[in-house]
């Protein structure tokens, strides 16, 4: 099954490095949402400023900026935000990732046949950007006035262990 957003680019046409820009267009934008999980994405581009690191290793740093509609975890109501964010990852060729979890190195991003498929990037980069508990701006969460009249939870468990 093809990925929801494909870009691919060819590294022969390289050199020592490259700008390029990936938006996606609406039915790339619906199937995102899909499966990201979110109701919609209104708009998603990237942009990728292309490096050659030695071999057959490139190196990338990129801006993506998209605007979202998510449900509030508090509200349950949708809201839009935007998104920005700055990264660099590193594409390698697919089976030369390294095996060690080092949390300060850049991502890596596997690629076959010569070709970078800065969609895919893109749309990886948009899952990361998501925040996972997202909250509508001034949602708060409801009180309990049933906890708050007798003492809350803790006071419970202090009636629980004087009966006791």
């Amino acid at each position: 099954m093809p990925p929801e957003l494909s870009r691919p680019f060819p590294l022969d046409r390289l050199g020592e490095s490259a700008q390029i820009c990936v938006t996606a267009e609406p039915p790339e934008l619906l199937a995102l949402a899909v499966r990201m999980g979110i109701p919609e994405i209104k708009r998603l581009s990237c942009e990728f400023d292309l490096h050659r690191a030695g071999g057959s290793i490139i190196a990338a740093s990129g801006r993506l900026r998209a605007r979202v509609v998510q449900t509030c975890v508090v509200s349950l109501d949708l809201f839009e935000t935007d998104l920005e964010d700055d990264f660099t990852v590193r594409f390698v060729p697919a089976g030369t990732e390294s095996d060690e979890l080092d949390l300060e190195a850049d991502d890596e991003i596997p690629y076959e046949d010569g070709l970078l498929d800065l969609g895919e990037a893109t749309a990886e980069q948009l899952a990361l950007a998501l925040d996972p508990f997202p909250r509508k701006p001034g949602a708060t969460l409801p009180e309990d006035t049933d906890s708050e009249a007798h003492g809350g939870a803790f006071a419970a468990l202090r009636n629980l262990q004087r009966r006791g």
